[in-house]
């Protein structure tokens, strides 16, 4: 009782504060001196329709370069870490009894939740979207497979290659930046092709599409080293 007292407790404060805020809130009248350049200059600059898009993989692309490395390195101390109790577990255990509307239903939606996770990551600089909205739902094609059969055997050398190769690409398309362009990750190392079209904002697209793979290899490495641990 005093649990559940303390905790709408904490609640009816949050919700206070956030209804302080929302009756405060004015917005301002004209944008500041970055959002203008950014709303002016985007299309110009990079090519993208998506202006997040375009901030996020260009302008600040190296700080996006650190989080999908701080990523990589929560995947893998979180496999060291729950595999350190996986060396005497002995071999894993025979399938789990799941459902055969489970099984039916995964088959049938592990290849569309794919698919449509690639179109997230390739679509970024046209709509909203982009590599990690991408690559965590590929990934939960894998927690659907999980769920499914936990006992399933999956390769980790296929995930470690997609996650080391996707990350060593986007490095090698931020230094070539560097020398064929303006800066590291200029987009403009390949052709700008048509304002609004699949082909166009120049090497956007395919930086989306390394961080999409990136990330969903990432997030993969997480579950599965989870799912090995519960075992």
């Amino acid at each position: 009782m005093i649990k559940r007292s303390i905790a709408f407790a904490l609640l009816a404060g949050l919700g206070l504060v956030f209804l302080a805020l929302w009756q405060s809130y004015q917005p301002d009248p004209s944008l500041n001196r970055s959002a203008l350049y950014y709303a002016e200059n985007t299309v110009a600059d990079t090519g993208a329709a998506n202006i997040v898009a375009a901030v996020i993989v260009t302008y600040r692309g190296l700080d996006t370069l650190g989080e999908v490395t701080v990523l990589f390195l929560t995947a893998a101390i979180v496999a060291m870490v729950l595999r350190g109790g996986l060396a005497d577990a002995g071999p894993r255990p025979g399938r789990w009894p799941t459902g055969e509307l489970l099984h039916t239903g995964s088959r049938l939606l592990v290849p569309l939740i794919v698919l449509f996770g690639a179109y997230v990551f390739l679509n970024g600089h046209l709509t909203p979207g982009g590599g990690f909205q991408g690559g965590a739902i590929i990934a939960s094609a894998m927690l659907l497979m999980l769920l499914t059969d936990p006992a399933r055997n999956f390769s980790h050398r296929l995930i470690a290659t997609t996650e080391a190769v996707s990350g060593l690409a986007y490095v090698a398309i931020g230094l070539a930046g560097m020398v064929l362009a303006g800066g590291f990750l200029d987009n403009r190392i390949l052709p700008m092709g048509e304002f609004g079209s699949i082909l166009s904002a120049g090497a956007i697209p395919l930086i989306y599409a390394l961080i999409g793979l990136k990330v969903g290899a990432e997030f993969s490495s997480i579950l599965l080293s989870l799912a090995e641990r519960e075992e």
